[in-house]
């Protein structure tokens, strides 16, 4: 046996089966350093998907800074401890003035479980809606938001599935803004089936980019009028921001894009670079009611070690102009992939945002046939060539990019090179 196959033979042992691995050919990997990660024999990969080391792997300030907590103190909460307060400070400031209060936790599931908690605190309903084609987490209650992985016992009559907002494969071939009043009517009439159940609204849970459905490129005016008719019933707008937040689309925060400012915000994945942390952001008067209601505490949420990982987090992404350095590289990469799309049939669409791309891929440009098995094989192949990346969205033939925020233009030419290749071969 190979060694690949030994580390897969003992990792099923001890294990199970079906644990997920990425590529048809898995990477063992050992080591990283910024946009490089490297493999047992020191093969170097360019990591153009792993968005959670968002300053790159091993950022010497963010490992110092975790370090130097860990020798001193590591504890939870209920002690008096001034990193939490610094940490809260910095990353509130982030936000608009009237998201002013943060709860942490450990993983983005967490926070979106206790933002549905604080929804149901202060609507006084149990009614969410989601996107058709999403993932939020793996907690019992956010499974059942996860429209893409069906939960164990099915979907609860409490929850709405509605269309993604896809300007690509567009309802009825509308556009402009009967797309979005066609999106948005999708919503209320969500609303209204909860209604006709005897079920109250509690809110709408969404990425502000809709990542997972295969980041679209989303009609003008959606987002205000679908929002629009959440609010209108009653509801809170809970905003998604753990693949979009903290620089990645170019802007702090994916919601930015559609100046609509959520009730609440979760956040996780990038928030630690790599250690976990994850937060709950929302209007002071929602986390306040709900703590009136329930105690809620984390034995590792909001420890000094965390919150000395997440303010340096933040001060690399200033002090490395890494929002600018996501949206400048991040619009050369995408007219770069524009000219592939002239070149390649395959491409249908590209779209993106900052450091944050989706390829769409088609068997035919004409009928824009989705081609999965396409996308498969490509994002093995990138793999081969030392480039990783993968895939996503409801057909799963989205390419789908995502690198380090510190991905330069030589990074850049270096992918766009090799996806060239790739797609040339194919």
């Amino acid at each position: 046996m190979t060694e690949i196959q030994t580390i897969l033979a003992r990792r099923e042992r001890l294990l199970g089966p079906d644990n997920p691995l990425f590529y048809d050919e898995p990477l063992h990997l050992i080591r990283g350093e910024g946009v490089w990660l490297y493999d047992a024999d020191d093969r170097r990969y360019l990591d153009c998907y792993n968005n959670v080391p968002c300053v790159g792997h091993c950022h010497p300030e963010v490992v110092g800074a975790l370090c130097d907590q860990a020798k001193k103190l590591n504890t939870h909460t209920r002690y008096l401890h001034e990193n939490i307060l610094d940490y809260a400070e910095k990353l509130l400031a982030k936000f608009d003035d009237s998201l002013d209060r943060v709860t942490l936790a450990c993983t983005g599931s967490e926070a979106n479980d206790l933002a549905l908690r604080i929804a149901r605190i202060n609507s006084g309903g149990d009614g969410f809606i989601c996107t058709n084609a999403t993932y939020h987490g793996n907690t019992t209650a956010v499974a059942q938001l996860n429209s893409i992985f069906e939960p164990i016992g099915g979907y609860a009559e409490n929850i709405r599935m509605v269309p993604w907002p896809d300007s690509y494969r567009a309802q009825n071939d509308l556009d402009g803004e009967a797309l979005a009043d066609a999106y948005a009517d999708a919503v209320q009439r969500a609303i209204e089936s909860l209604a006709a159940a005897g079920i109250k609204f509690a809110g709408m849970l969404v990425c502000p980019i809709f990542a997972n459905e295969g980041l679209p490129n989303i009609p003008a005016g959606y987002m205000q009028k679908a929002i629009g008719h959440v609010r209108a019933a009653g509801g809170l707008y809970i905003a998604d921001e753990v693949q979009a937040g903290f620089g990645r689309t170019g802007t702090w925060w994916g919601h930015t894009w559609s100046s609509v400012i959520p009730d609440i915000v979760t956040l996780g994945k990038p928030m630690g670079a790599g250690h976990p942390i994850s937060g709950v952001v929302a209007r002071g008067e929602l986390l306040d009611n709900y703590r009136r209601h329930e105690m809620y505490f984390n034995t590792f949420g909001g420890n000094p070690v965390s919150c000395a990982v997440g303010r340096a987090v933040i001060n690399v992404i200033d002090n490395e102009g890494l929002v600018d350095n996501a949206a400048q590289v991040g619009a050369y990469v995408l007219r770069e992939f524009r000219k592939l799309q002239m070149k390649h049939d395959i491409i249908g669409d590209v779209r993106g945002a900052g450091l944050f791309f989706g390829i769409d891929l088609v068997s035919d440009r004409a009928t824009k046939t989705p081609d999965a098995a396409a996308a498969r094989k490509i994002v093995n192949n990138m793999r081969d060539n030392g480039v990783l990346m993968s895939k996503i969205g409801e057909h799963d033939n989205v390419l789908k990019l995502r690198p380090p925020l510190c991905f330069s233009k030589d990074n850049a030419d270096l992918m766009i090179s090799t996806l060239d290749d790739v797609l040339a071969a194919a």
